[in-house]
């Protein structure tokens, strides 16, 4: 695959991965004293994980990161706190939504990477696996309802 386009994969996927962590620090700080801050306290240290992956890619592979981190984490924080605010259920909905676009994402990627990316396709995957895991968590808790 070529270079520029993997490159653009990881630079997106450190930036949403990013804007994760800052969603669920923003619902943490509406849940820390409920039942709820330690799920959302899970999800959000796999979101940690993978943004750590992706973040030592971008300095090892030298990639640009993108110059947007600052909006993401004033509207990720601001999205996980807004709808943490307006309840477990739209907290929950949110986080659903959220990783639904992200699992589609990434299968679209790997559906994008050849066998010189095995390693990165191999861990898209494995993210991919716990993102569909914190949707799931968030439709057991009331996203759909």
């Amino acid at each position: 695959m070529r270079s520029k386009s993997v490159e653009s994969m990881i630079r997106v996927d450190h930036a949403g991965e990013y804007a994760a962590v800052c969603i669920y620090h923003g619902q943490g700080v509406v849940f820390s004293r409920t039942r709820d801050a330690d799920k959302i306290q899970e999800m959000q240290e796999h979101e940690r994980v993978h943004f750590r992956y992706f973040n030592n890619l971008i300095l090892q592979r030298r990639v640009r990161p993108t110059l947007f981190l600052p909006v993401w984490h004033v509207a990720g924080v601001a999205l996980g706190y807004v709808t943490a605010m307006m309840g477990k259920k739209a907290a929950m909905a949110c986080t659903a939504a959220v990783e639904e676009v992200i699992c589609d994402h990434y299968s679209n990627q790997v559906a994008q990477l050849d066998d010189s990316e095995r390693d990165l396709s191999d861990k898209i995957l494995q993210f991919c696996a716990e993102e569909r895991e914190h949707m799931e968590t968030a439709i057991s808790c009331g996203a759909e309802e």
